[in-house]
């Protein structure tokens, strides 16, 4: 019989790619809510705004443990379980009358589906089923997960505006329910359950070196005693604080700041969506190809220039901004690709995803930290130049750090670590 022309692990990119572009929608629909709500029951932004704020905690902490979770009881259940949580819990808050309510279905049970159908679900799809063109996947998953609000928010806005809040709830269940559907026929766990090799694998050829397989608890144990593991975690708490906390966040308000129109300025955020997509998809593309420490160094010192210019480019007016929207959404999540290319090469294979989970709980932790911090600097002294500048100089910090460090630094040190001090996995 002849080989199929197309490796399933195409299918099960295109199938994830999906997954993480409706869940982000998901993640994305709060911030709509939180004027009609305030309005229909009366809640203050501060409490709707402590069941964001849980959602956000849980989307980056449950991604280590969902990472063993899929090891264990297998990736296509565990993603359908996610999904099917989603669906309930949103649609259930079309009935919500209380306040607690509210922080349990939009914090603590959306929180957790969407923290599983995360960026450790991609780092997992592209480490099981692609050898080659890892990088482009991992790329192409990231702008899904990053992007994706911006194809859910223009409509569900139009919706709320038209038909309220309910209408719009009822939209994203929908949306979870079509795509628990594609899940259950497309989706497998491992190219072996097909008899395949991952994609580009030769035959006998190993996938490279092996570590053992770890607990999300022993996993940060093991990892935390590796100099890899706080290099990748600390730069990428800049990178989340560079991004979503700080320009996601306060972008908008910077501008009102400015005399720009609240318009013009979402106009930006969308724009900076549109080249997010060919920035995260290029990085992908050139991890394959080249140094992954080399990139991130690029990536990580460009950003930072661009955010130490960035108070000055305010005050040149939305034009020049444009320039700035362009720049900075290419380089948005770029840094993606890159960093699980190098979580691999340090942790092996088999915990790509686990550790790969705490990094990017380390990511959104800084998103957290700076969303607050730049609101509390704003406060105190009437701008955001001391955030801008202060976020700029981390971000070329980090890019020399992937300077300093010696390629040796994640050549498989979990499993150099675990070899030398055994202890329970």
């Amino acid at each position: 019989m002849a080989p199929p022309r197309v490796h399933y692990g195409w299918i099960v990119a295109a199938v994830t790619f999906v997954v993480l572009l409706v869940t982000a929608g998901v993640r994305a629909t709060p911030g709509l809510l939180m004027v009609p709500l305030e309005e229909e029951f009366g809640w203050n932004r501060a409490a709707i705004s402590l069941a964001v704020a849980i959602n956000i905690a849980l989307f980056g902490l449950i991604g280590p443990f969902a990472a063993s979770v899929m090891d264990r009881f297998g990736l296509r259940r565990v993603v359908l379980a996610a999904l099917a949580l989603l669906a309930l819990s949103v649609a259930l808050t079309t009935a919500m009358r209380q306040q607690w309510q509210l922080t349990l279905l939009w914090g603590i049970l959306v929180g957790t589906g969407t923290g599983v159908t995360s960026m450790v679900l991609a780092a997992i799809v592209a480490t099981r089923w692609f050898d080659e063109r890892r990088g482009v996947v991992l790329g192409a998953l990231s702008a899904a997960n990053a992007t994706g609000q911006l194809v859910f928010l223009p409509l569900l806005a139009t919706v709320v505006a038209a038909r309220g809040w309910r209408s719009a709830a009822w939209i994203v269940s929908g949306a979870a329910v079509v795509v628990f559907g594609i899940v259950a026929v497309f989706m497998r766990d491992r190219p072996s359950d097909l008899g395949l090799l991952p994609y580009g694998q030769a035959p006998g050829a190993s996938s490279g070196p092996s570590a053992p397989r770890l607990a999300p608890l022993a996993a940060l144990a093991q990892a935390s005693r590796s100099r890899a593991f706080w290099i990748l975690a600390g730069t990428f708490f800049i990178c989340g604080a560079s991004t979503n906390g700080l320009i996601g966040t306060h972008l908008i308000a910077a501008c009102h700041d400015y005399g720009i129109p609240q318009i013009r300025s979402a106009q930006l955020l969308a724009m900076m969506g549109i080249f997010d997509i060919i920035g995260t998809t290029a990085s992908g593309w050139l991890t394959d190809r080249y140094s992954s420490r080399h990139l991130l160094f690029g990536y990580y010192t460009l950003r930072g220039l661009a955010l130490l210019y960035l108070p000055f480019t305010l005050q040149q007016g939305a034009d020049n901004l444009g320039w700035f929207a362009v720049f900075y959404g290419l380089d948005w999540i770029a840094t993606v690709p890159p960093t699980v290319r190098l979580t691999g090469d340090a942790f092996g294979r088999e915990n790509t995803g686990v550790v790969y989970g705490w990094i990017s709980a380390s990511h959104q932790l800084g998103a957290s930290l700076a969303a607050f911090g730049a609101g509390a600097i704003r406060s105190s002294l009437g701008d955001y130049r001391l955030a801008f500048w202060t976020a700029g100089l981390l971000c070329v910090v980090a890019g020399a750090a992937f300077l300093t460090i010696g390629r040796q630094t994640f050549r498989t040190s979990l499993t150099r670590d675990v070899i030398a001090s055994p202890g329970p996995a």
